[in-house]
């Protein structure tokens, strides 16, 4: 069993989160973008279906990117020289919400009710919650969302309606990130796709200490409210392999120090 989360109450310990399912926690009524808020800085987040109360969940291991780790394949940064298209940021939240919401052949239904739409929405307006977008030949061809706390991004959903368009959103992200001193993406639950990117798993334990380290440190370059971009980003994104490029310099960096 696991407990029934009233109004106003606190959360339980992460730690108490059940292995199977793993890492559901609790259960409630109660989703406010307060709440939700409160559930970041704890290492917990929503997830449920139309008709069920709200669940909250923290699994074990945790799927983290570290910004420096990100893997740019050839085939895209390709793509992305070939492509003629536009990432904007924060200019269409909810339109990106829905568009994470549509039916996808491998789901049933989708998590992203209304209520959700409405909590992420208002962290949005507070400058919280933020967007990637990538626009093809005038419309929203693909997408992410998530919620930025600290040096931490969580990671929510993302989607494409063209070839690669979540994946260009998604690489922007990462970058932009990086230079602005985020060491940490919350990407929740382990998929092959994300890993292909660089992220990886992390015992629960290291993942609740990093959100409770990094969540009260300031980055070095974001702001509340609408995100910028670097004018240079799609550009470094691009460059050749054999040119310097900041992620794979950071990587080898801190690879250098390892040893």
């Amino acid at each position: 069993m696991i407990p029934w989360l009233e109004a106003g109450a606190p959360f339980p310990s992460a730690t108490r989160a059940l292995r199977d399912p793993d890492g559901l926690l609790c259960a409630g009524l109660e989703l406010t973008a307060d709440r939700v808020l409160e559930a970041y800085h704890h290492g917990i987040f929503p997830w449920y279906s139309e008709g069920e109360p709200v669940l909250w969940w923290s699994p074990d291991p945790r799927m983290v990117l570290r910004p420096e780790d990100l893997r740019l394949h050839r085939s895209l940064r390709q793509a992305m020289r070939r492509l003629d298209f536009e990432v904007r940021v924060d200019s269409a939240f909810e339109a990106v919400m829905r568009g994470c919401a549509e039916p996808r052949l491998e789901q049933r239904g989708t998590w992203i009710t209304e209520p959700i739409i409405a909590a992420y929405t208002e962290l949005h307006r507070r400058g919280i919650g933020h967007c990637v977008e990538t626009w093809i030949d005038g419309e929203l061809a693909g997408g992410l969302y998530g919620i930025a706390i600290g040096r931490i991004f969580f990671g929510e959903s993302m989607f494409a309606r063209r070839t690669d368009a979540s994946k260009i959103a998604f690489v922007h992200l990462v970058e932009q990130l990086r230079r602005w001193g985020f060491a940490l993406i919350d990407c929740q639950q382990r998929t092959a796709h994300l890993a292909s990117f660089g992220a990886a798993p992390i015992p629960r334990a290291q993942f609740l200490a990093s959100v409770a380290c990094l969540v009260d440190w300031p980055p070095e370059g974001a702001t509340m409210g609408r995100w910028r971009f670097d004018a240079d980003l799609r550009a470094a994104l691009c460059a050749p392999r054999g040119a310097a490029h900041p992620t794979s310099d950071a990587r080898m960096a801190r690879d250098e120090q390892n040893r």
